[in-house]
Protein backbone atom coordinates (compact mmCIF):
# COMPACT_ATOMS: atom_id res chain seq x y z
CA UNK A 1 0.00 0.00 0.00
CA UNK A 2 1.68 3.43 -1.30
CA UNK A 3 0.64 6.05 1.32
CA UNK A 4 1.19 9.64 -0.01
CA UNK A 5 1.01 13.15 1.99
CA UNK A 6 -2.53 13.60 1.28
CA UNK A 7 -3.76 10.78 2.87
CA UNK A 8 -2.52 11.79 6.18
CA UNK A 9 -3.61 15.47 5.79
CA UNK A 10 -6.57 14.31 8.15
CA UNK A 11 -9.50 16.87 6.45
CA UNK A 12 -8.95 20.32 4.38
CA UNK A 13 -9.55 22.12 7.73
CA UNK A 14 -5.74 20.99 9.62
CA UNK A 15 -3.41 23.84 10.01
CA UNK A 16 -0.49 21.89 11.08
CA UNK A 17 1.92 22.97 13.81
CA UNK A 18 5.98 23.79 11.75
CA UNK A 19 7.43 26.55 13.30
CA UNK A 20 8.57 24.99 16.07
CA UNK A 21 7.42 27.06 19.04
CA UNK A 22 6.59 24.85 21.24
CA UNK A 23 7.29 24.64 25.17
CA UNK A 24 8.32 21.52 25.72
CA UNK A 25 10.28 20.66 29.12
CA UNK A 26 11.86 17.82 31.06
CA UNK A 27 8.25 17.39 32.73
CA UNK A 28 6.32 16.53 29.61
CA UNK A 29 8.57 13.45 28.56
CA UNK A 30 9.24 12.39 31.80
CA UNK A 31 6.83 9.89 31.89
CA UNK A 32 7.71 8.34 28.38
CA UNK A 33 11.73 7.75 29.72
CA UNK A 34 12.84 4.54 28.58
CA UNK A 35 14.24 1.91 31.43
CA UNK A 36 17.69 2.57 32.14
CA UNK A 37 17.71 6.00 31.15
CA UNK A 38 20.17 6.92 34.04
CA UNK A 39 22.80 5.22 31.88
CA UNK A 40 21.95 6.01 28.50
CA UNK A 41 22.69 9.15 26.46
CA UNK A 42 19.22 10.62 25.35
CA UNK A 43 18.58 12.50 22.11
CA UNK A 44 15.35 14.30 22.01
CA UNK A 45 13.86 16.03 19.13
CA UNK A 46 10.79 18.39 19.91
CA UNK A 47 8.37 18.76 16.72
CA UNK A 48 11.54 17.43 14.51
CA UNK A 49 13.87 19.24 16.16
CA UNK A 50 17.09 18.13 17.95
CA UNK A 51 16.90 19.71 21.37
CA UNK A 52 20.42 20.35 23.44
CA UNK A 53 18.32 21.47 26.05
CA UNK A 54 16.48 18.44 26.70
CA UNK A 55 19.17 15.70 25.72
CA UNK A 56 22.00 14.24 27.53
CA UNK A 57 25.20 12.85 26.40
CA UNK A 58 27.40 10.51 29.20
CA UNK A 59 29.67 8.50 26.64
CA UNK A 60 33.06 9.61 26.00
CA UNK A 61 33.78 10.02 21.80
CA UNK A 62 30.65 10.45 21.39
CA UNK A 63 29.57 13.43 19.47
CA UNK A 64 25.83 14.66 18.45
CA UNK A 65 25.75 18.07 16.86
CA UNK A 66 23.20 20.50 15.28
CA UNK A 67 23.88 19.26 11.23
CA UNK A 68 24.04 23.08 10.37
CA UNK A 69 26.78 23.15 12.91
CA UNK A 70 28.78 20.34 11.85
CA UNK A 71 31.14 22.16 9.70
CA UNK A 72 33.94 19.63 10.99
CA UNK A 73 32.26 16.88 9.29
CA UNK A 74 31.39 18.30 6.11
CA UNK A 75 32.78 16.17 4.22
CA UNK A 76 31.45 12.73 6.06
CA UNK A 77 27.90 14.94 5.38
CA UNK A 78 28.14 15.98 1.83
CA UNK A 79 29.39 12.19 0.73
CA UNK A 80 26.82 10.58 2.90
CA UNK A 81 23.45 12.73 3.78
CA UNK A 82 20.82 12.00 1.14
CA UNK A 83 21.73 8.39 0.08
CA UNK A 84 18.18 6.99 0.97
CA UNK A 85 16.40 9.20 -1.63
CA UNK A 86 17.97 6.66 -4.23
CA UNK A 87 15.27 3.48 -2.23
CA UNK A 88 12.70 5.87 -0.99
CA UNK A 89 11.28 7.98 -4.38
CA UNK A 90 8.07 8.88 -2.82
CA UNK A 91 6.40 12.56 -1.86
CA UNK A 92 7.05 11.56 2.16
CA UNK A 93 10.44 11.24 1.66
CA UNK A 94 11.03 14.54 -0.24
CA UNK A 95 8.86 16.35 1.70
CA UNK A 96 11.04 15.46 5.18
CA UNK A 97 14.06 16.62 2.80
CA UNK A 98 12.63 19.88 1.60
CA UNK A 99 10.99 21.00 4.98
CA UNK A 100 13.82 19.42 7.23
CA UNK A 101 15.05 21.98 10.02
CA UNK A 102 16.79 21.34 13.03
CA UNK A 103 18.12 17.85 11.83
CA UNK A 104 21.22 15.99 13.51
CA UNK A 105 24.76 14.44 13.30
CA UNK A 106 25.53 11.81 15.10
CA UNK A 107 29.38 10.74 14.97
CA UNK A 108 30.84 7.57 16.81
CA UNK A 109 35.18 7.79 15.93
CA UNK A 110 36.78 4.78 15.18
CA UNK A 111 37.73 1.82 17.83
CA UNK A 112 35.06 3.91 20.26
CA UNK A 113 32.76 1.31 21.28
CA UNK A 114 29.81 2.64 23.20
CA UNK A 115 29.14 1.88 26.65
CA UNK A 116 26.08 3.31 26.91
CA UNK A 117 22.91 3.16 24.48
CA UNK A 118 21.62 6.34 22.49
CA UNK A 119 18.19 6.67 23.28
CA UNK A 120 16.08 8.76 21.09
CA UNK A 121 13.14 10.59 21.54
CA UNK A 122 10.75 11.82 18.57
CA UNK A 123 8.46 14.32 20.90
CA UNK A 124 5.64 15.70 18.79
CA UNK A 125 3.48 18.56 20.51
CA UNK A 126 -0.21 18.23 19.90
CA UNK A 127 -1.64 20.01 22.64
CA UNK A 128 -2.80 23.19 21.14
CA UNK A 129 -3.36 21.69 17.26
CA UNK A 130 -2.33 19.05 15.08
CA UNK A 131 1.20 18.63 14.40
CA UNK A 132 3.51 17.64 11.74
CA UNK A 133 7.32 16.94 12.73
CA UNK A 134 9.94 15.87 10.55
CA UNK A 135 12.85 14.86 11.83
CA UNK A 136 15.93 14.24 9.98
CA UNK A 137 19.13 12.45 11.47
CA UNK A 138 22.80 11.54 10.11
CA UNK A 139 24.82 8.79 11.73
CA UNK A 140 28.09 7.91 11.19
CA UNK A 141 29.72 4.78 13.11
CA UNK A 142 33.33 4.40 12.51
CA UNK A 143 35.83 2.09 11.92
CA UNK A 144 35.65 -0.27 14.92
CA UNK A 145 33.53 1.62 16.47
CA UNK A 146 30.03 0.42 18.14
CA UNK A 147 26.73 1.90 18.07
CA UNK A 148 23.10 0.98 20.99
CA UNK A 149 20.30 2.95 19.32
CA UNK A 150 16.97 3.04 20.47
CA UNK A 151 14.09 4.75 19.03
CA UNK A 152 10.65 6.24 20.87
CA UNK A 153 7.72 7.84 19.44
CA UNK A 154 5.74 10.42 21.59
CA UNK A 155 2.77 12.37 21.03
CA UNK A 156 1.96 15.04 23.62
CA UNK A 157 -2.10 15.57 23.68
CA UNK A 158 -4.73 14.85 21.54
CA UNK A 159 -4.47 16.25 18.68
CA UNK A 160 -3.72 14.83 15.34
CA UNK A 161 0.29 14.11 14.30
CA UNK A 162 1.78 12.90 11.66
CA UNK A 163 5.84 12.38 12.42
CA UNK A 164 7.52 11.90 9.00
CA UNK A 165 11.40 10.66 9.85
CA UNK A 166 14.28 9.93 8.44
CA UNK A 167 17.38 7.88 10.04
CA UNK A 168 20.75 7.83 7.54
CA UNK A 169 23.25 5.16 9.21
CA UNK A 170 26.70 4.66 7.40
CA UNK A 171 28.48 1.82 9.27
CA UNK A 172 32.17 1.69 8.50
CA UNK A 173 34.89 -1.10 8.13
CA UNK A 174 33.91 -3.70 11.50
CA UNK A 175 31.89 -1.57 13.27
CA UNK A 176 28.62 -2.81 14.62
CA UNK A 177 25.13 -1.02 14.64
CA UNK A 178 22.49 -1.91 16.24
CA UNK A 179 18.72 -0.27 16.26
CA UNK A 180 15.57 -0.73 18.37
CA UNK A 181 12.73 0.78 17.52
CA UNK A 182 9.54 1.15 19.75
CA UNK A 183 6.35 2.45 18.20
CA UNK A 184 3.22 2.72 20.82
CA UNK A 185 1.83 6.38 20.20
CA UNK A 186 -1.59 7.58 20.56
CA UNK A 187 -4.53 6.46 18.11
CA UNK A 188 -4.56 10.19 16.66
CA UNK A 189 -0.59 9.80 15.53
CA UNK A 190 0.13 8.72 12.41
CA UNK A 191 3.95 8.14 11.45
CA UNK A 192 6.49 7.36 8.88
CA UNK A 193 9.36 6.16 9.85
CA UNK A 194 12.24 5.46 7.07
CA UNK A 195 15.50 3.82 8.80
CA UNK A 196 18.57 3.76 6.29
CA UNK A 197 21.37 1.64 7.08
CA UNK A 198 24.44 1.68 4.46
CA UNK A 199 27.42 -1.34 5.41
CA UNK A 200 30.58 0.92 3.53
CA UNK A 201 32.57 -1.46 4.92
CA UNK A 202 32.82 -5.32 6.26
CA UNK A 203 30.26 -4.77 8.91
CA UNK A 204 27.17 -6.38 11.35
CA UNK A 205 23.92 -4.15 11.45
CA UNK A 206 20.89 -5.31 13.71
CA UNK A 207 17.40 -3.83 13.54
CA UNK A 208 14.34 -4.49 15.32
CA UNK A 209 11.05 -2.84 14.97
CA UNK A 210 8.23 -3.30 17.67
CA UNK A 211 4.73 -1.39 16.67
CA UNK A 212 1.88 -1.57 19.17
CA UNK A 213 -0.12 1.27 17.96
CA UNK A 214 -0.84 4.50 16.49
CA UNK A 215 -3.08 5.42 13.65
CA UNK A 216 -1.17 4.89 10.14
CA UNK A 217 2.26 3.44 10.47
CA UNK A 218 4.77 3.43 7.88
CA UNK A 219 8.37 1.53 8.33
CA UNK A 220 10.26 1.82 6.01
CA UNK A 221 14.21 -0.17 7.10
CA UNK A 222 16.97 -0.88 4.16
CA UNK A 223 20.00 -2.54 4.52
CA UNK A 224 22.55 -1.60 1.81
CA UNK A 225 25.81 -4.06 1.67
CA UNK A 226 28.01 -2.01 -0.16
CA UNK A 227 31.03 -4.02 1.13
CA UNK A 228 32.55 -8.13 1.29
CA UNK A 229 31.46 -10.17 4.12
CA UNK A 230 28.63 -7.97 5.75
CA UNK A 231 26.13 -9.26 8.03
CA UNK A 232 22.93 -8.05 8.62
CA UNK A 233 19.49 -8.76 10.49
CA UNK A 234 16.03 -7.58 10.36
CA UNK A 235 13.44 -8.14 12.85
CA UNK A 236 9.83 -7.25 13.53
CA UNK A 237 6.57 -7.71 15.79
CA UNK A 238 3.00 -6.01 15.43
CA UNK A 239 0.44 -6.07 17.49
CA UNK A 240 -2.77 -4.56 16.24
CA UNK A 241 -6.06 -3.96 17.05
CA UNK A 242 -8.52 -0.87 16.49
CA UNK A 243 -8.83 0.23 13.25
CA UNK A 244 -4.32 0.81 13.43
CA UNK A 245 -2.75 0.72 9.73
CA UNK A 246 0.75 -0.75 9.95
CA UNK A 247 3.20 -1.50 6.73
CA UNK A 248 6.48 -2.38 6.68
CA UNK A 249 8.49 -2.09 3.63
CA UNK A 250 12.18 -3.65 3.50
CA UNK A 251 14.71 -3.34 1.33
CA UNK A 252 17.95 -5.53 2.00
CA UNK A 253 20.46 -4.67 -1.29
CA UNK A 254 23.42 -7.33 -1.99
CA UNK A 255 25.91 -5.03 -4.00
CA UNK A 256 28.97 -7.28 -3.30
CA UNK A 257 29.64 -11.01 -2.99
CA UNK A 258 29.74 -13.52 0.34
CA UNK A 259 27.08 -11.33 2.32
CA UNK A 260 24.71 -12.75 4.99
CA UNK A 261 21.62 -11.60 6.01
CA UNK A 262 17.78 -12.70 7.92
CA UNK A 263 14.96 -11.11 8.00
CA UNK A 264 12.14 -12.32 10.06
CA UNK A 265 8.58 -9.93 10.78
CA UNK A 266 5.86 -11.43 12.69
CA UNK A 267 2.45 -10.27 13.01
CA UNK A 268 -1.00 -10.62 15.58
CA UNK A 269 -4.37 -8.43 13.80
CA UNK A 270 -7.25 -8.44 15.39
CA UNK A 271 -10.37 -6.39 15.08
CA UNK A 272 -10.55 -4.09 11.97
CA UNK A 273 -6.62 -3.70 12.31
CA UNK A 274 -5.03 -4.01 9.12
CA UNK A 275 -1.08 -4.92 8.08
CA UNK A 276 1.59 -4.80 5.32
CA UNK A 277 4.43 -6.53 4.55
CA UNK A 278 6.30 -5.86 1.60
CA UNK A 279 9.94 -7.38 1.60
CA UNK A 280 12.51 -7.22 -1.22
CA UNK A 281 15.44 -8.74 -1.14
CA UNK A 282 18.19 -7.66 -4.41
CA UNK A 283 21.22 -9.79 -4.91
CA UNK A 284 23.33 -7.15 -8.20
CA UNK A 285 25.54 -9.17 -10.65
CA UNK A 286 28.57 -8.86 -8.77
CA UNK A 287 27.17 -10.57 -5.25
CA UNK A 288 27.79 -13.99 -5.56
CA UNK A 289 27.89 -15.96 -2.74
CA UNK A 290 25.36 -14.44 -1.44
CA UNK A 291 22.85 -15.69 2.15
CA UNK A 292 19.88 -14.23 2.30
CA UNK A 293 16.38 -15.45 3.87
CA UNK A 294 13.33 -13.27 4.73
CA UNK A 295 9.89 -14.73 6.28
CA UNK A 296 6.81 -13.41 7.25
CA UNK A 297 4.42 -14.64 9.81
CA UNK A 298 0.89 -13.47 10.71
CA UNK A 299 -1.71 -14.55 12.93
CA UNK A 300 -5.58 -13.56 12.47
CA UNK A 301 -7.58 -13.12 15.13
CA UNK A 302 -11.10 -11.87 13.47
CA UNK A 303 -12.90 -11.79 10.49
CA UNK A 304 -12.45 -8.10 10.10
CA UNK A 305 -8.54 -8.35 10.51
CA UNK A 306 -7.03 -8.27 7.07
CA UNK A 307 -2.78 -8.82 6.23
CA UNK A 308 -1.30 -8.10 2.88
CA UNK A 309 2.04 -9.74 2.48
CA UNK A 310 4.53 -9.56 -0.34
CA UNK A 311 8.14 -10.92 -0.08
CA UNK A 312 10.09 -10.75 -3.60
CA UNK A 313 13.37 -11.76 -4.50
CA UNK A 314 15.65 -10.13 -7.65
CA UNK A 315 18.27 -11.98 -8.24
CA UNK A 316 20.88 -11.15 -10.99
CA UNK A 317 23.69 -13.35 -9.58
CA UNK A 318 23.66 -17.26 -10.17
CA UNK A 319 26.36 -18.47 -7.24
CA UNK A 320 23.42 -18.09 -4.45
CA UNK A 321 21.07 -19.13 -1.33
CA UNK A 322 18.01 -17.17 -1.18
CA UNK A 323 14.62 -18.34 0.06
CA UNK A 324 11.52 -16.17 1.26
CA UNK A 325 8.22 -16.98 2.24
CA UNK A 326 5.16 -16.34 4.28
CA UNK A 327 1.91 -17.35 6.39
CA UNK A 328 -1.31 -16.09 7.59
CA UNK A 329 -3.61 -18.11 9.49
CA UNK A 330 -5.25 -18.72 12.68
CA UNK A 331 -4.26 -19.44 16.26
CA UNK A 332 -3.67 -23.02 16.40
CA UNK A 333 -7.00 -24.51 17.56
CA UNK A 334 -5.03 -27.90 18.69
CA UNK A 335 -2.81 -26.03 21.00
CA UNK A 336 -5.78 -23.73 22.46
CA UNK A 337 -7.65 -26.85 23.12
CA UNK A 338 -4.71 -28.84 24.93
CA UNK A 339 -4.36 -25.80 27.33
CA UNK A 340 -8.03 -25.12 28.31
CA UNK A 341 -8.48 -29.06 28.63
CA UNK A 342 -5.44 -28.83 31.48
CA UNK A 343 -7.48 -25.85 33.35
CA UNK A 344 -6.49 -22.58 32.01
CA UNK A 345 -9.10 -20.13 30.70
CA UNK A 346 -9.17 -19.28 27.33
CA UNK A 347 -8.30 -15.77 27.22
CA UNK A 348 -5.50 -16.98 29.42
CA UNK A 349 -4.19 -19.48 26.53
CA UNK A 350 -4.60 -17.31 23.60
CA UNK A 351 -2.39 -15.33 25.43
CA UNK A 352 0.41 -18.17 26.03
CA UNK A 353 0.07 -19.43 22.49
CA UNK A 354 0.90 -15.69 21.26
CA UNK A 355 3.46 -15.07 23.65
CA UNK A 356 5.28 -18.44 22.23
CA UNK A 357 4.50 -17.33 18.68
CA UNK A 358 6.32 -13.57 19.35
CA UNK A 359 9.31 -14.48 21.86
CA UNK A 360 11.65 -15.68 19.56
CA UNK A 361 11.73 -11.82 18.10
CA UNK A 362 11.87 -10.56 21.79
CA UNK A 363 15.05 -12.18 22.26
CA UNK A 364 16.90 -10.93 19.34
CA UNK A 365 16.57 -7.55 21.56
CA UNK A 366 20.06 -7.37 23.31
CA UNK A 367 19.77 -4.59 25.67
CA UNK A 368 18.27 -6.12 28.66
CA UNK A 369 16.29 -3.01 30.10
CA UNK A 370 14.50 -2.62 26.65
CA UNK A 371 13.72 -6.48 26.48
CA UNK A 372 12.00 -6.41 29.57
CA UNK A 373 10.21 -2.83 28.36
CA UNK A 374 9.15 -4.24 25.16
CA UNK A 375 7.93 -7.93 26.99
CA UNK A 376 6.05 -6.15 29.26
CA UNK A 377 4.70 -3.93 27.15
CA UNK A 378 3.45 -7.05 24.49
CA UNK A 379 2.21 -8.65 27.67
CA UNK A 380 -0.36 -5.85 28.20
CA UNK A 381 -1.51 -5.92 24.69
CA UNK A 382 -1.53 -9.62 24.13
CA UNK A 383 -4.32 -9.39 27.36
CA UNK A 384 -6.33 -6.87 25.30
CA UNK A 385 -6.77 -8.92 22.00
Amino acid sequence: MEIYPHQLLFNKDTQWNLDGGSVVGVADIERYRLPGHEKANELVFVNGRFDLNLSKFISPGLQVLALENASEHSELIEKHFGHSAEYLKDGMHALNTALMQGGAFVYVPAGVELAHPVYVYHVTDARAHDALALPRSLVFVGKNAQLQWVENFVTLGSGSSLTNQVTEVVVDTDARFYHYKLQQDSKEASLVSSTHIRQIGKSFAYAVTISLDGHIVRNNTHMVMEAEYCESHMYGIYLLQGKTHVDNHTIVDNVKPNCYSNELYKGVIGDEATGVFNGKIFVRQDAQKTNAYQSNKNILLSEGASMNTKPQLEIFADDVKCSHGCTIGRLDEEGLFYLQSRGIPEKQAKSLLLHGFTSDILEKIQLDPIREYAEESIHRRLEML
